[in-house]
């Protein structure tokens, strides 16, 4: 049965009443009823609803909630309104001084989260209020395609109604494709410059883009960044995001590691990710590590096959976390860090750890400047690894100052 905001519109249509299709169904209710179009003085008029870009929207809904006032924040400009997308687990890491600095200065800021990894178990131990939206679909293409699709339309139905000023993300596809729909004003995050044509997707429709300054320009050019919105800043985003970091020996006593053995932290590749090639050198390195004396090597997964090949082994060395843990204290007290990914390696490395990286997809810039500089080491054959315990104390080795990718990703709310 159809209800009577389709009845009003059929009925307008009938008398040649065109304006009515163009009301809102609380107007269109009672002109049918016979009460005047003439608001009484002082009345609100009638809130309607925003045009979107294309046909999708339609079928969002949007329940009527009056504007909330805008306030100053304490820097004296407007208060805004600011959502944040956390895709893997690596994004509330690098994400949390921005949000903490943002909320400093007055702005309100909402978090939402893809269930991915141990994405959703960093937030709740960095204490970030967050909204869960979506999953992982895997490692196939199709299925990758019809969960951005998905998730973008269940986001866009949340975020709509809560008129934000200014959307932030990691190399978050579907942050980008719902800044589009709602007319966001977006900024992107990304450090390696080899992204798959979703991410470039997001990165064009961004209207600021972070890279390091290890990235050349035409690189991130053809990554779908062009020159004039991109912000190149010094170091690495490690430098930020653990530049406040202390770390604890709590984890230690919490994963039962022995102080006298050689600690190891291993992190294997994303499986899902397109630029990632199957890599043997995993297992062989999981298998040297199982069978080394005095060894304890700390396993962090991405994913629940990961965790169960680990466990598989039944090794007294090789532990793998049942949850998410403080990974960057581990890291600081580790003798060395072996891993397949990126975001690991570089906080090891930030840390003053040393690190291996067995990364067996296209080499970024960041990446290729560290292994020039002698501080991250590509590692071809596990009986390479030297299991060792260190010298030099944990710390962290270059401290930069958040407020500086803050500012940057603020202009993008003055940028088209």
């Amino acid at each position: 049965m159809a209800g009577p905001w389709l009845r009003a519109r059929d009925r307008g249509r009938r008398e040649g009443d065109h304006a009515l299709r163009r009301t809102s169904s609380g107007e269109a209710r009672a002109r049918l009823h016979g009460q005047s179009r003439r608001r009484s003085p002082g009345a609100q008029p009638p809130r309607r609803l925003r045009r979107g870009p294309g046909p999708l929207l339609a079928y969002i809904p949007c329940p009527y909630k009056p504007d909330r006032p805008r306030t100053r924040s304490r820097g004296g400009d407007r208060q805004l309104r600011v959502w944040v997308d956390c895709t893997a687990a690596a994004h509330p890491l690098v994400l949390r001084p921005i949000i903490e600095r943002l909320e400093a200065r007055g702005h309100e800021v909402r978090v939402t989260a893809r269930e991915y990894g141990q994405t959703l178990g960093v937030l709740e131990r960095l204490g970030i209020p967050f909204e869960a939206v979506g999953r992982h679909a895997g490692a196939s293409t199709a299925r990758k395609t019809g969960a951005v699709a998905s998730r973008s339309l269940a986001l866009a139905r949340w975020a709509r109604p809560q008129r934000f000023d200014l959307a932030i993300g990691h190399g978050s596809v579907d942050l980008g494709v719902v800044s589009v729909l709602l007319r966001i004003p977006s900024a992107q995050m990304q450090d390696y410059e080899y992204a798959g044509i979703q991410r470039q997707l997001a990165f064009r429709v961004a209207r600021r883009v972070l890279a390091p300054d290890a990235i050349p320009v035409e690189a991130m050019r053809r990554a779908g960044a062009s020159e004039a919105k991109l912000f190149r800043f010094p170091g690495l985003k490690e430098d930020y995001y653990l530049a406040d970091f202390e770390p604890g020996e709590r984890v230690l006593d919490e994963l039962g590691i022995d102080r006298s053995d050689v600690l190891v932290v291993l992190r294997p590749a994303p499986e899902t990710s397109a630029y990632h090639a199957d890599n043997p050198l995993e297992e062989r390195l999981l298998d040297r590590l199982a069978n080394a004396e005095s060894v304890t090597s700390v396993v962090i997964p991405r994913t629940e096959a990961q965790a169960f090949s680990a466990r598989a082994r039944a090794a007294a060395g090789v532990i793998v976390p049942d949850a998410a843990i403080d990974a960057q204290s581990l890291i600081a007290f580790a003798d060395l860090v072996v891993s397949a990914g990126g975001t690991m390696n570089r906080e090891a490395v930030a840390l003053g750890t040393p690190a291996y990286t067995i990364f067996s997809g296209r080499m970024g810039a960041v990446d290729e400047h560290l292994i020039a500089a002698g501080r991250l080491i590509p590692l071809r054959d596990p009986a390479e690894l030297r299991l060792a315990k260190r010298k030099a104390p944990p710390g962290v080795r270059d401290p930069r100052d958040p407020d500086l990718l803050v500012d940057a990703i603020l202009e993008a709310r003055n940028r088209q």
